[in-house]
């Protein structure tokens, strides 16, 4: 009987290098191994950013799609299973071919030092190299010069999202040295979609691009996009478009939808493209209302929201939205890895919170004591106090508002143990 997928991703975990350095090596060696199927691959569009990474390319997938396309895609991290980070046209990859191909990559590494990331990015480089597509989607994991992902020569686009304060252990820290770094995907006369960047990011994309011949197709310079009388409007030398808003929710995703509308634009996609990028993208953890499961048992009159927004950016994001929303007092259940700016995500949510209870992450090694988030939060002008578990903080709040607005928020990690808990 052959190990399942989970099993063999333990043992992958195994192989880690004891200390993390970014360089593509070990990930060249192995893709020479199992027979270089980066060069193999359906177009690719390969993304980068600190920010809508996730939901730009859920946008793009969901207009080559309503565009009559087959569309690989690998994102990172996943939620509640792994399967989530390759898409096979259209289809999340089953069990049985997960498990063969991790097996595969397994046998070819030969017990070399690699790191889970790496290993697992060559598995679904050669899941998607040997099933037929349209489009292959890639999503950088940290970075871009450097990530694991940055492997392939010629993509037929390449889109950098908002750049802002993060990984800054990995990636430097200042704006400009992580611009260098996400920067690191653009290729050499490969156009490249930009959405909003703060200037000192914009500067070093701009001379990345110009020192590679990179056509730069900007937020603000080739295209526009706002919201106009509850429809968005796009604009490029193309024309404009006039669409509906997009399914995911929240302002900032105005911007993330510009973006994915100048990559399909610049893909010669069809009209069907634009409608459906806009209505049929789902992204989960991204302000995902939660309307079944245990959790709204235990808060049959509550509105439950998740988003796995973790920076000071996505902090600013949760904030603007909330701000949007219909008058109602909203209660955060926060929980934060201790490698994060958690005053920096909290700051700007203080004026939309009535209350902040904190959370431990379970099963996560780095999460941060729900104490030490709480005094965080406080500092920041937050009424925090803790609870024991998710559970416990819904219990404490609609003990006191039964109809509370809540968001469960903080970690990526924290929402995929909820997805997982609540299903």
């Amino acid at each position: 009987m052959s190990a399942s997928s989970d099993v063999i991703l333990d043992r992958m975990m195994a192989l880690h290098p004891k200390v993390i350095d970014l360089v593509l090596d070990r990930v060249w060696r192995l893709l020479e191994a199992v027979g270089h199927p980066e060069q193999k691959l359906p177009p690719v569009i390969h993304l980068a950013g600190t920010n809508g990474k996730g939901s730009t390319q859920a946008m793009i997938r969901a207009g080559l799609e309503a565009d009559g396309k087959r569309v690989h895609a690998y994102t990172s991290p996943h939620l509640a299973r792994f399967h989530e980070r390759i898409r096979l046209a259209g289809e999340l990859i089953s069990e049985a071919h997960l498990t063969e191909i991790l097996d595969e990559c397994y046998a070819a590494n030969g017990g070399e030092a690699i790191t889970y990331f790496e290993i697992t990015t060559v598995a679904g480089l050669l899941a998607m190299s040997r099933t037929p597509a349209d489009y292959t989607l890639l999503e950088t994991g940290l970075g871009g010069r450097l990530d694991a992902t940055n492997v392939v020569e010629r993509p037929a686009i390449t889109i950098l999202t908002p750049i802002s304060m993060d990984h800054e252990q990995f990636l430097g820290d200042t704006l400009a040295k992580i611009a260098g770094e996400k920067a690191g995907i653009i290729k050499r006369g490969v156009p490249c979609v930009v959405g909003p960047q703060p200037e000192e990011a914009m500067e070093v994309i701009e001379a990345r691009a110009q020192a590679l011949g990179a056509p730069l197709l900007a937020y603000g310079q080739q295209w526009h996009v706002f919201e106009e009388r509850g429809r968005l409007v796009f604009q490029d030398e193309n024309g404009l478009l006039d669409l509906p808003l997009p399914s995911l929710p929240g302002a900032h995703q105005y911007q993330n939808a510009g973006a994915a509308l100048a990559a399909l634009r610049h893909l010669g996609a069809g009209e069907a493209a634009f409608e459906g990028a806009m209505t049929n993208a789902s992204w989960p953890a991204r302000m995902q209302r939660l309307r079944h499961g245990p959790l709204l048992e235990a808060a049959p009159d509550a509105e439950l929201w998740l988003d796995g927004g973790h920076n000071p950016a996505a902090g600013d994001a949760l904030a603007t939205h909330l701000a949007s929303l219909p008058p109602r007092p909203t209660h955060l259940i926060c929980g934060m890895l201790n490698t994060k700016d958690v005053r920096g995500f909290l700051r700007p949510l203080a004026a939309q919170a009535a209350t902040l209870t904190a959370v431990s992450i379970p099963g996560e090694a780095n999460t941060l004591p729900a104490e030490d988030t709480a005094k965080m939060a406080a500092d920041c002008g937050h009424d925090a106090r803790t609870a024991d578990s998710v559970q416990g903080a819904l219990a404490q709040i609609i003990a006191a508002d039964p109809a509370a607005r809540v968001l469960i928020c903080g970690s990526l990690y924290l929402a995929g143990d909820i997805l997982r808990s609540n299903g």
